[in-house]
């Protein structure tokens, strides 16, 4: 009986050893998978809050520099003119508010494609909490890099599906 383990062990190391190494890989590359579907997500908040708070400087955390933006405030080329027109867009006395939701990503190798609900609120006035004078709703779409700083969006488009009120 001791024999027969013997020859068991050594003739069936091998499959174990093989069998190990490919759970690892699969684990590694859902691992992966897992991180990278998490840095994005980050990365669309990110970019929400960094709207909201009128903060554009955080775009060059967010953006490439060659980013592009197709958007209802404009179009722009390069990460500076992205900056250049939030701030045009997005002005202190406003107060909006992006909720972003849905986020589906489809990731192939170091580029990702990433498509996201938009609701955004606009309202203005000095009162302590305003009233809401303007809301939209559509969809962002991204396109993403990775970069050896990791996740960057290379293109933004917003494409508005309906509309609420007002603009101030």
């Amino acid at each position: 009986m001791t024999k027969i383990r013997r020859i068991l062990t050594v003739a069936l190391l091998p499959l174990t050893l093989a069998a190990t190494a490919c759970s690892t890989g699969d684990s590694r590359a859902q691992l992966r998978d897992l991180t990278d579907r998490a840095d994005l997500t980050a990365l669309v908040d990110r970019l929400g809050g960094a709207l909201d708070e009128g903060d554009f400087d955080q775009f060059r955390t967010i953006y490439t520099a060659d980013a592009t933006a197709k958007t209802p405030g404009g179009e722009a080329i390069g990460r500076d003119a992205l900056i250049a027109q939030a701030s045009r867009n997005h002005s202190p006395e406003e107060r909006i508010l992006h909720f972003i939701s849905n986020i589906r990503i489809d990731i192939t190798g170091d580029a990702a494609a990433v498509r996201a609900n938009m609701l955004v609120g606009f309202a203005t006035g000095d009162a302590p909490v305003p009233q809401a004078e303007y809301a939209l709703g559509g969809v962002y779409r991204f396109d993403a890099r990775r970069t050896p700083e990791g996740w960057r969006f290379t293109r933004v488009e917003t494409a508005p599906t309906w509309a609420v009120g007002s603009r101030p």
